[in-house]
């Protein structure tokens, strides 16, 4: 069970971790005072100004390096270095600060074949912003962690796209544009969804599947299809579900039968796409 704590008063944080997806936690500050010594982390850690103003410290090349930030920034730290960002003296800043098992992010890079960015990196340019934000609203909410999965590949690549195009003015010249794959290996993975659409997919053997990485396979499948290889699997699953309601099945029998995790999964999945619940569907009939 993920823990979290409210950020509804000023100086509150919120933590979201979840066990099921431990390479990832992420973090959640309003009108903070609290102030940090020069530290490291482990982890690859991508941090965001959302208000107020701070002051970015970090040693590169035996140098200390202080930057302003404004609400906007992105801070993206590797592993190992050493750095801080505190409010400005007598201020307040809210921020978001999300932390990735380094060895995790190495992986899902060496599998695309992207360049791994080792050093620390300041922005305010409006797409890694956009995002960080993407990411930490997806942990916070009540998507599945396949889901989450799926967009923590997709924000590690993205990220590491981006910086790697990254100009010497200190603003990144955007993702590059990908060429779509042939048909046939996103049609395999459609296909198999299709065919196994009541059954948990990793995404590693869907990526495998098609004989891709699994931040290629996200990128080419939402270019393509429009949503993650899940979000479709689960639309089909509610496709199946709508003729078994109409054929009088109890819902509760066609979420087990489709692979749901509970009836109240189900219930919120078909409502998402249905703008009703199963049982009002049914009524219809």
């Amino acid at each position: 069970m993920a823990a979290r704590a409210s950020v509804s008063q000023p100086g509150l944080s919120r933590f979201w971790f979840d066990p099921a997806l431990p390479v990832v936690e992420s973090r959640r500050a309003c009108d903070s005072q609290a102030a940090y010594l020069p530290h490291t982390h482990p982890t690859l850690s991508v941090g965001a100004v959302d208000g107020g103003a701070s002051v970015f410290g970090h040693d590169q090349r035996n140098v200390r390096r202080d930057t302003r930030l404004a609400p906007g920034a992105v801070v993206w730290v590797p592993a190992g270095c050493v750095h801080a960002c505190n409010p400005v003296p007598d201020g307040r800043w809210s921020y978001q600060m999300i932390h990735i098992d380094a060895a995790w992010a190495d992986a899902v890079l060496d599998e695309a074949g992207r360049a791994r960015v080792r050093r620390v990196h300041v922005t305010d340019d409006a797409a890694p912003y956009a995002l960080v934000c993407a990411l930490n609203a997806m942990l916070f909410s009540d998507a599945e962690v396949v889901e989450k999965e799926a967009a923590l590949v997709a924000f590690v690549g993205d990220m590491q796209a981006w910086l790697a195009k990254d100009g010497p003015n200190g603003r990144g010249q955007g993702m590059p544009a990908d060429r779509l794959p042939a048909d046939g290996p996103l049609d395999r993975v459609t296909a198999l969804l299709h065919d196994r659409h009541g059954d948990a997919l990793p995404l590693a053997q869907l990526a495998e599947v098609a004989g891709m990485s699994r931040y290629q396979l996200i990128r080419h499948f939402r270019a393509r299809i429009g949503m993650t290889p899940h979000a479709f699997q689960i639309d089909i699953r509610i496709q199946h579900a709508r003729r078994l309601l109409r054929r009088g099945h109890a819902p509760a029998d066609v979420a087990q039968q489709l692979g749901f995790a509970d009836q109240s999964h189900f219930h919120r999945a078909f409502r998402q796409r249905v703008a009703l619940t199963p049982r009002a569907y049914q009524r219809l009939g």
